[in-house]
């Protein structure tokens, strides 16, 4: 079975696949701050929207907290971070895919949407368990020696 790959896009026929309205796309984010602005708005509306994100931030913060309270090496605190950071980073990524399947089927259903979905919030998930097991790992000696020498 053959398969028909289009030519790539020439100067000429490039101009005929950016509309109009689309043609100053490219130069959205015309410098570093600008792209920072865009970033910060993605987080933001996560923050805003999707109370799973501000749940794992939440724990991040109390983690990274408790980290520092114990005080755990540095390379510790780190890994903590790191794992945390890949949640938040997840939840935005899911938040993302969630919002363009949303575009693209709009109110109706279909089971791949739900497998994009689902799929997406898995990786979330996977991420969050993790975490929470490396979390455990090293915050939980720390916190057992402090409790018994409280009793």
């Amino acid at each position: 079975m053959s398969q028909h790959l289009s030519p790539p896009p020439t100067p000429n026929r490039l101009s005929t696949l950016v509309s109009k309205e689309r043609e100053l796309s490219w130069h959205i984010a015309s410098n570093l701050f600008v792209s920072f602005k865009y970033a910060w708005a993605g987080i933001s509306y996560s923050f805003q929207t999707q109370r799973n994100f501000r749940i794992h931030v939440a724990v991040c913060a109390f983690a990274i907290g408790l980290s520092l309270f114990l005080h755990l090496e540095a390379v510790e605190i780190s890994i903590i971070a790191i794992t945390s950071g890949l949640v938040l980073t997840l939840e935005l990524v899911n938040t993302a895919i969630e919002s363009l399947v949303d575009l693209t089927v709009k109110q109706t259903y279909h089971d791949l949407a739900k497998v994009a979905k689902d799929c997406a919030a898995g990786a979330v998930l996977v991420s969050a368990w993790v975490s929470l097991l490396v979390a455990a790992t090293l915050l939980a000696p720390r916190l057992v020696a402090l409790i018994m020498t409280a009793l």
